[in-house]
């Protein structure tokens, strides 16, 4: 009876964390890098704030920005966001920005 209900748990406990991952967590996400031209950056606190303005977008898994440059370089979750959002977020923060190249 112990080596039936020995049996039994084992293959309960096999199965169990198969059958409990959620499908979303099935899902493979979609990585995109996009650079940005990012308008009004003028001093060494407009990056700061472009960055936290683009890292705020839901999806947003790094943002590197390049003063000198002036750009951006953003990379997101397809699933979860676009570059068009990404953008809007930057221009809402007072630093319009727009895919470069």
């Amino acid at each position: 009876m112990k080596k039936i209900l020995a049996l039994a748990l084992f293959g309960l406990t096999a199965v169990a964390p198969i059958t409990a991952i959620p499908a979303t967590a099935q899902t493979v996400a979609a990585e995109q890098t996009v650079t940005f031209a990012v308008d009004n950056m003028t001093c060494a606190l407009c990056p700061i704030t472009v960055k936290r303005a683009m890292e705020s977008v839901e999806g947003v898994r790094a943002v590197e920005i390049n003063f000198e440059a002036r750009t951006a370089t953003v990379v997101f979750d397809t699933a979860a966001t676009s570059a068009d959002a990404i953008a809007t977020a930057s221009a809402n923060a007072g630093y319009p920005a727009r895919v470069s190249g």
